[in-house]
C-alpha cells in the first residue's frame, strides 16, 4: 500500500519550484499534482496519454478541445490524449491530481 497527504505532496511540491510534482508512477498510470496560482498562466501542451484531473481546491475555467467549463472544488475532467487542454481566468489558486494513463513521459 502506498498512502500519500496532500498537505504533504504540496509542501514538496512548493520547496522544488515546480508547478507539477509526479507522486506516484506504476506500469499503467501515474498521479501527480498540479499547482497553478491565481491569475496565472497554463503552459500545458496536449499530452500522449490520456488524462483525469481531480480538483481539490481553487476555481478556474478549463477548455478541452472547443469545449470550456468551470471548475472548482470535486470536479472532474477527462482529457482524452492528444487533445488540446488548459486552465485559465484562475480566480483562486487551483490544485489538481492529476492521472495519466499509460504513465506520462
Amino acid at each position: 500500500m502506498k498512502v500519500f497527504r496532500l498537505d504533504d505532496l504540496e509542501a514538496e511540491r512548493a520547496a522544488n519550484d515546480g508547478a507539477y510534482l509526479q507522486f506516484l508512477r506504476e506500469r499503467n498510470m501515474s498521479v501527480g499534482l498540479y499547482a497553478l496560482d491565481a491569475g496565472s498562466h497554463d503552459p500545458q501542451k496536449p499530452h500522449l496519454q490520456d488524462e483525469v484531473y481531480f480538483v481539490v481546491s481553487g476555481r478556474a475555467s478549463v477548455s478541452v478541445g472547443l469545449e470550456t467549463t468551470e471548475v472548482a472544488r470535486g470536479s472532474v475532467v477527462y482529457v482524452p490524449a492528444g487533445v488540446s487542454h488548459k486552465f485559465h481566468h484562475i480566480s483562486e489558486d487551483l490544485r489538481v491530481l492529476v492521472v495519466f494513463s499509460p504513465p506520462e513521459g
